[in-house]
């Protein structure tokens, strides 16, 4: 067994104070989390990817025609691609590149004519037997099942892996494909193949009256590990969802044959609820161009850019479980509400380094308080964000390593949820909040972006600096006790266990609610009416502690 020691330091970063986990990194960490000289000089345009899987040797072959621009003038490129899968060729402008170098994880190609601003297409044959998901999506590769009939049933994992675990690319968050990318699927005519977007044609493949291609187009930017194909014996219902912009959105699910029942009875309901109240709180859907898809896949899910995956067993909860351990998270199907929030927060938002993925689970983890509350109302929303925060382990911060593809706390989930939660209190005014997540997604629209710049944003279009409350629950472990102490009718409180400068303003409860701004200094206030104890506003993530 392997023992990583986390050593956990302060840091000073520009203006503000950040802290970060430290540990030794590699070479290797670092060409594949950074976007270095040998990947900052080419933009990503169009991917056009082609995949065969064949399920009995469970191999791929295919290839990736990808499209880019030069940036600066430079020749040489690095390729993502993950071994054991294999470059067999590489055309450059319908040229084939005779030698390419493999240096572990990456390939290296020496180019000619990179002049600033020109544009060039490589195609990237590439073959081999991907990595197998031990336990997706969480330890992600392609997934090899058959569904209950027997029936071969194929999907792929790849958000903590990357999607060079199966297909040559670019493989860094921050480089989408800015227009788009085609996704064709060959398999046998006994299976349908599932891409992104919208299906743009299908016909018989080769020589061979058992192959069929399905090609799909996404015309909008896409992650690189949303890009994935499910294949089975799926059946299908298409429907329409009126938005709140005017627009009839396409609506598709796909389940195994065996589950059309369910599309009526359990996805769509709840499908046509979560658009309604999501694009209340965070605006319209943000790929009508590319439609909606819900896929039913061999693991519990993923956001999937329009293709999201679905495997909760039909349930409500998390596989049947609520999180929240309070009753509401049993009210609605966990999987559907999570992953589709991701359209808006990870999908159209996206955190430009895998170190601020908190962007992505944080507001989404909260799109399931907002869901609560559309539904059942607000002190159910907040039931619900109380009951996850148990769950919250601050093990280490939830913000990552920079540049070395490393993520930060897995409670960049709960704890996410807490800040942007905290952030509505503070606000206390939920129409000014609804029109920040609105605004979030309206100016970071398709786009890459820090948690710096997303932090930003929010102080400028709030007012409100909110700097000591992100640098105390994204950069350290720490949560505040607020300490208080009664005497004589006067109420003494301070914060401690926390960063100097923390000060977020609270509500507590004696006979009345006040609104009190602690800081780590003691302070004192006049109590109307006699009174031994306090009790804290529970909609904010601090411990309350009497003193003598």
């Amino acid at each position: 067994m392997i023992v990583r020691l986390r050593i956990f330091i302060l840091l000073f970063v520009f203006t503000y104070n950040s802290f970060s986990q430290s540990k030794a990194f590699t070479k290797e960490d670092t060409l594949l989390g950074s976007n270095h000289a040998y990947r900052s000089w080419w933009d990503v345009k169009v991917y056009n990817l082609t995949v065969k899987p064949d399920y009995s040797s469970k191999t791929l072959i295919g290839n990736n025609k990808i499209e880019y621009s030069v940036l600066e003038s430079s020749n040489l490129m690095q390729l993502d691609l993950q071994a054991p899968m294999m470059i067999d060729s590489v055309f450059y402008d319908d040229l084939k590149i005779k030698t390419f170098k493999k240096e572990n994880n990456r390939w290296m190609l020496s180019l000619e004519n990179q002049i600033k601003n020109s544009r060039h297409v490589l195609n990237v044959f590439f073959s081999g037997k991907p990595k197998a998901a031990k336990n997706p999506p969480w330890d992600g590769g392609w997934v090899w099942k058959k569904d209950s009939l027997g029936n071969p049933w194929m999907s792929v994992a790849c958000q903590g892996n990357g999607p060079s675990i199966w297909y040559p690319c670019k493989d860094l968050q921050s480089d989408e494909p800015d227009s788009g990318c085609e996704i064709n699927i060959i398999t046998t005519d006994t299976l349908i193949g599932i891409g992104n977007g919208k299906l743009n044609d299908m016909f018989f493949y080769g020589d061979s009256v058992n192959s069929i291609k399905y090609t799909w187009n996404v015309t909008n930017p896409i992650n690189n590990y949303n890009i994935i194909p499910y294949i089975g014996n799926y059946t299908y219902i298409t429907d329409t969802f009126l938005g709140e912009n005017g627009r009839n959105l396409l609506v598709n699910y796909f389940v195994l044959s065996y589950h059309k029942n369910k599309i009526k009875t359990h996805l769509k309901p709840q499908v046509e609820k979560m658009l309604k109240c999501f694009e209340h709180w965070f605006g319209p859907y943000p790929f009508y161009e590319d439609s909606y898809k819900i896929v039913e896949a061999p693991y519990l899910g993923m956001e999937h850019q329009s293709n999201v995956a679905y495997g909760n067993y039909y349930l409500n909860g998390y596989a049947g479980r609520d999180l929240s351990n309070t009753g509401w998270g049993l009210k609605w199907d966990f999987i559907v509400v999570h992953e589709s929030g991701h359209e808006w927060f990870g999908n159209n938002i996206t955190a430009s380094d895998v170190a601020d993925n908190w962007i992505h689970e944080g507001f989404t983890s909260y799109a399931e308080v907002l869901f609560t509350e559309c539904e059942f109302g607000k002190e159910a929303g907040n039931d619900y964000c109380e009951g996850v925060k148990k769950s919250i382990n601050n093990d280490i911060a939830i913000i990552g390593q920079y540049g070395v593809h490393k993520e930060g706390s897995g409670d960049m989930y709960n704890k996410g949820s807490q800040v942007v939660h905290m952030i509505r209190q503070v606000m206390n005014d939920d129409e000014k909040f609804r029109f920040l997540l609105r605004e979030m997604n309206k100016i970071f629209y398709h786009k890459t972006v820090s948690s710096k710049e997303l932090e930003s944003f929010i102080i400028e279009k709030t007012g409100i600096d909110f700097t000591y409350l992100f640098n105390q629950y994204l950069r350290t472990t720490q949560i505040p006790i607020l300490e208080y102490k009664i005497k004589n009718n006067k109420l003494s409180f301070r914060y401690t266990n926390c960063l100097n400068e923390f000060n977020m303003p609270v509500k507590i409860k004696t006979d009345i609610e006040i609104l009190i701004k602690p800081t780590s200094q003691w302070q004192t206030i006049h109590l109307e009416k006699k009174t031994k104890t306090i009790s804290l506003d529970r909609n904010v993530y601090v411990k309350l502690e009497k003193v003598k």
